[in-house]
């Protein structure tokens, strides 16, 4: 499923550049500590379209954190956003919540995605938990207009659901609500066992829900291949194995232990390196490699890009097992 892509005016895109600058046009509440915000083209231009499942990274303060899309990506007029207030996050969504006001204007980069709808997929089975309802929202959206079969379960905290009208309107009789934990597990492992050939599974939500539902779905006998799932942030991501970068330029070698990533190993070795987000998703702190194979965990490289394994990302980013990088530094 391709969206049609759009043309942003000149004056939502600086010179030289693919960052975006839109107007907030609409703030309102859509659960506890949930805030949806609706971006548009200050100059009432049409916005760039995006496949289901796109994120938006938006300069949130002094941070850039990316945040799904849960509008049609069709020739879309604007773009909107749900964001989940983290207290002891890295600060991004508290300041989208008590800093932004209507009328600001934000500095945002393009849609991408990585989370896209098989579209070949002849039924599309869409699992969400809390905040992770987001881009399945999105997916339900396009499924609408393309006519595809969808089947929704959607678990959340009791009185902590967003977005749960448009996922009823959208999926009509096809969506399920949960708020005790129990009964949705016992749904889950029902329905991965009775699905048509090639449905294809998407899952997005808190890590240990991901975990839970992918490893139902392979002891159901599911391939890997239709099962899709998005993390949310660097925390999402499991600690992984030491190991060791050689820098090539300084003729270093930094040890970089189990959950501490390549970035902070780098700036606590007095080696500073350009960053933004710190989640994988802006690009800020691309790096070269000159040797070793990464283990890419980021949302900003293509899988071209990442297939040929000449640059990653240190903010998320590790070696493959028993290797060592070396990067250009």
């Amino acid at each position: 499923m391709t969206a049609t892509i759009s043309s942003p005016s000149t004056n939502a895109v600086r010179d030289g550049s693919t960052t975006m600058l839109l107007k907030v046009a609409e703030i309102r509440d859509a659960a506890v500590d949930i805030r949806s915000i609706t971006f548009v083209d200050p100059d009432g231009a049409t916005l760039p379209g995006f496949v289901p499942g796109s994120h938006l990274i938006v300069s949130a303060g002094d941070r850039s954190n990316a945040y799904s899309l849960t509008c049609d990506g069709v020739a879309p007029s604007s773009y909107t956003i749900s964001v989940l207030r983290v207290a002891d996050g890295q600060g991004g969504s508290r300041w989208i919540h008590d800093d932004l006001a209507v009328g600001d204007v934000v500095e945002v980069e393009p849609p991408r995605s990585a989370f896209a709808p098989a579209a070949r997929a002849a039924k599309h089975l869409l699992i969400a938990g809390g905040i992770g309802v987001t881009p399945i929202v999105s997916h339900l959206r396009a499924a609408r207009r393309w006519g595809r079969e969808v089947q929704v379960l959607y678990t959340f905290r009791e009185g902590r659901g967003a977005h749960i009208d448009d996922v009823v309107a959208l999926a009509g009789g096809a969506a399920e609500l949960f708020t005790a934990p129990d009964d949705f597990t016992r749904r889950l492992a029902a329905t991965l066992i009775d699905q048509p050939i090639g449905t294809h599974l998407y899952v997005c939500g808190p890590a240990g829900m991901i975990d839970h539902v992918v490893a139902t779905a392979a002891a159901a006998g599911w391939p890997e291949s239709r099962i899709g799932f998005e993390r949310f942030g660097a925390d999402a991501l499991d600690a992984g194995d030491p190991f060791v970068v050689r820098l090539t330029e300084s003729d270093r070698t930094i040890d970089v232990p189990s959950g501490v990533s390549v970035l902070e190993a780098l700036e606590g070795n007095g080696i500073r390196v350009p960053n933004r987000c710190r989640q994988g998703v802006c690009g800020e702190c691309r790096i070269p490699v000159s040797g070793g194979e990464p283990l890419h965990r980021d949302l900003y490289l293509t899988d071209d890009e990442k297939r040929a394994g000449d640059a990653f990302m240190p903010c998320v980013s590790r070696a493959c097992e028993g290797a060592t990088l070396e990067v250009s530094l």
